[in-house]
């Protein structure tokens, strides 16, 4: 029975490359098609589609995620908080809106009070569902700029789309320890709907304020995550030390079996500084620039 699948299978491959060759009447073809022992070989790696040098994860569940770094524990510990200089009137914009949603924010609910592991979470998970927009938005609108102009893109959309998968997997990772309630979805939903729209706009008119924008307010997020990790190493959440990282952080950074939260947060801060630089590059770079970052670099 296996013979026959065999044989059956090469009897379809060679009916199909009968379809494509090119047919000769009496005239020789300008352009004479692969040899066919090569075209099943060139059928061949397409049917494989195997790419060594691709960093795609797979989890246990059958789940893709995009290329994205996996840091060494250097890069992990020499993660720094620093600020780029405001240089113009747009830069000051940017950096004036993101300190006052910081300091909105902090007042609503974390600058009074005992910081507690169900503070974090919902912290996270809120200033999550909001950092996962402006990658989605600019990716989206660069598509539709390529589509208009027939042109390429520069290579600007992976690493904008990267982003936004990023930023969404930080989610994932922090309601697998806190399912957010029904007053914190509307609150998500009411934030997301109304920045949204305004970081859409904005895009359109300015792209180089929003990625500015973005990069300050990675800034702020690295600040966030470095205080988190001063509270594990000294502080209330000092049990995330030792407590297991969830199934699909271990998974998406390769933590290993062993994989704890600290691990998690200290890949996270690494993430945000990555985002950081890298929207501050975009700033600094013409839209039509070529896009110095690789997929999953």
């Amino acid at each position: 029975m296996l013979i026959n699948a065999r044989s059956q299978s090469t009897s379809n491959e060679d009916k199909w490359l009968s379809y494509i060759k090119p047919k000769s009447e009496g005239k020789e073809p300008k352009c004479q098609f692969t040899p066919r022992v090569a075209a099943r070989d060139v059928l061949k790696h397409f049917r494989s589609g195997s790419n060594p040098k691709q960093k795609w994860i797979q989890d246990d569940k059958g789940n893709w995620t995009m290329p994205h770094p996996i840091w060494s524990p250097e890069e992990l510990n020499k993660v720094e908080i620093n600020h780029r200089d405001t240089n113009g009137l747009s830069d000051k914009l940017a950096y004036g809106s993101v300190w006052c949603l910081r300091q909105i924010y902090d007042i609503a609910g974390f600058r009074f009070g005992k910081r507690t592991e169900r503070q974090w979470l919902l912290r996270i998970v809120f200033l999550e569902t909001v950092a996962g927009v402006p990658g989605m938005t600019g990716a989206m609108l660069r598509h539709f700029r390529s589509l208009r102009r027939m042109q390429r893109d520069w290579g600007w959309i992976h690493t904008l789309l990267e982003e936004a998968e990023n930023e969404r997997m930080h989610l994932m990772t922090a309601t697998q320890l806190l399912q957010p309630g029904w007053i914190l979805r509307q609150c998500v939903f009411i934030t997301q709907g109304i920045f949204a729209n305004l970081f859409f706009i904005a895009y359109v008119v300015n792209s180089t304020f929003c990625h500015r924008f973005v990069g300050y307010l990675e800034e702020e997020a690295v600040k966030t995550y470095t205080q988190c990790l001063a509270d594990i190493d000294d502080g209330p959440l000092q049990h995330w030390q030792t407590q297991r990282a969830p199934e699909i952080a271990r998974n998406y950074w390769n933590l290993g079996k062993k994989g704890t939260m600290r691990d998690v947060i200290l890949a996270i801060r690494a993430d945000e500084a990555h985002h950081r630089d890298v929207n501050h590059e975009f700033a600094d770079m013409k839209p039509d620039q070529l896009n110095p970052n690789k997929p999953g670099e």
